[in-house]
């Protein structure tokens, strides 16, 4: 069944009290048997999908959605809580405007939308909005292209606060942008936006919008902060735009700063990934970088970083969009041109290197979601993968597409797939830059 909506301003329909009904009767009948997806890259932030009864094989090329809605372009991702989907968009006509959408999760209809003029100055890649919807405690909370910053009440749209953050605190705008999607942390909210004098991350309360700590003189990236324990101690972990910092989630002190500099512009988009006390991050231009963090004191050290000649001449790991995976002593990734790899953490020496899972082209792009024992990879073609990856190589156990490739987000090679999708309810939602589609991956009973 299909559900189309196509008002720029439509806020709050008459069906949204039985919608809104329906959602929490599934909660209440369903919630212990699915999981959420709230948040940029899952529910832990980490890229994990721990359902269960999840399919092991397509049984066809092509995926039928459940669902699918019309929305407009955007690189972000949606995320999903408590029987909603949120994703943002930006329309250009009759004004430049960025929108939150709220959608019921099972039959795709319209719950809210909340929009706000937006024009985009000295932004590089206009296709919309990048960073995630992250959802918490019946609050929405959105992070827009030029440092719009809105916290909505869950489930009927209404702004409980809202910051423009450009003016606020002076961004020195990234050329592609804000990207980071919020965390987060007790009873803040932090966001990296690259503001000028010691605010290129800022803690905000997360009922009443104040700001609660700001830190680093740094440049902003395209990174989204993480949570990370250390010594006893909650640590927000952010790669900026001149290095990956230790930041104290309570107080917003600076416990450890590495620098790492880009050699020809900002452009670390990656999330920091850990795994046994070590921290690694990746860069197009800048190659790899792998970090230990002490267990009894707040300090880092490098444990190794490679870095090739140039794009095409790369070492270890020269990702730009996808955040890698770092599974024991092996970590796996996708380089600079697509070329999936295996490389060995310890060292970051290539044990392995497969052309098949993404064509070749600059910046192609695979989403990597753990479930089980497998990979489940999205890849910028729109195709969705089930595979194992090990030392020994990349097994693909299954292939379908999901949804099509479109143009806005880039015009080369017939379009792309960039957004992450979400696992939640048994189901994957996807977007690009034309609409959103809920897909059952669920195993017949």
């Amino acid at each position: 069944m299909s559900y189309m909506f196509d008002g720029v301003r439509s806020k709050q329909p008459v069906w949204r009290v039985l919608i809104a009904a329906g959602a929490l009767i599934w909660s209440l009948h369903g919630a212990s048997r699915a999981d959420d997806w709230p948040q940029w890259r899952g529910p832990q932030r980490d890229g994990v999908w721990r359902e269960t009864g999840i399919v092991s094989r397509f049984e066809r090329e092509r995926l039928e959605p459940v669902w699918r809605v019309e929305i407009a372009s955007g690189y972000s991702g949606p995320t999903v809580a408590d029987g909603r989907v949120y994703v943002t968009d930006r329309v250009v006509k009759p004004t430049q405007m960025e929108r939150i959408h709220c959608f019921d999760w099972k039959t795709g209809i319209l719950i809210w939308t909340h929009d706000y003029e937006c024009p985009y100055v000295d932004v590089s890649y206009e296709a919309g909005p990048r960073a995630a919807v992250t959802v918490h405690d019946g609050r929405a909370y959105s992070l827009g292209t030029m440092g719009h910053f809105v916290c909505l009440d869950a489930g009927t749209g209404t702004v409980l606060w809202q910051r423009d953050l450009f003016s606020e605190y002076n961004i020195r705008m990234p050329i592609w942008g804000i990207a980071g999607a919020p965390l987060i942390v007790g009873r803040q909210v932090v966001v990296q936006i690259g503001g000028s004098d010691g605010s290129c991350v800022v803690a905000f309360d997360r009922k009443d919008g104040d700001e609660k700590w700001k830190a680093l003189d740094d440049r902003a990236s395209y990174s989204s902060p993480i949570l990370i324990e250390q010594a006893t101690r909650q640590v927000v972990v952010c790669w900026t735009g001149d290095s990956v910092s230790g930041l104290a989630a309570d107080q917003g002190e600076v416990l450890w700063r590495f620098p790492f500099p880009p050699q020809q512009m900002v452009i670390g988009i990656s999330t920091p990934v850990v795994d046994r006390g070590r921290l690694f991050v990746t860069s197009f231009y800048d190659g790899s970088l792998m970090l230990r963090l002490d267990g009894r004191r707040t300090r880092v050290e490098e444990i190794w970083s490679a870095c090739g000649t140039d794009e095409k001449h790369t070492e270890a790991l020269h990702s730009i969009i996808s955040t890698p995976m770092l599974r024991g002593d092996y970590l796996y990734g996708v380089d600079s041109y697509g070329e999936l790899r295996c490389l060995d953490a310890r060292t970051g020496k290539r044990i392995w290197e497969d052309h098949t899972a993404t064509p070749r082209a600059r910046w192609s792009n695979i989403h990597f979601v753990e479930h089980d024992e497998d990979v489940w990879m999205f890849n910028e073609r729109g195709e969705l993968i089930i595979s194992q990856l090990s030392p020994g190589g990349f097994r693909e156990q299954s292939r379908a597409l999901l949804i099509e490739p479109t143009e806005a987000q880039l015009r080369q090679r017939g379009g792309v797939c960039w957004a992450h999708p979400a696992f939640a309810y048994r189901h994957v939602f996807a977007r690009n830059d034309k609409e959103l589609i809920c897909v059952s991956l669920e195993k017949d009973r």
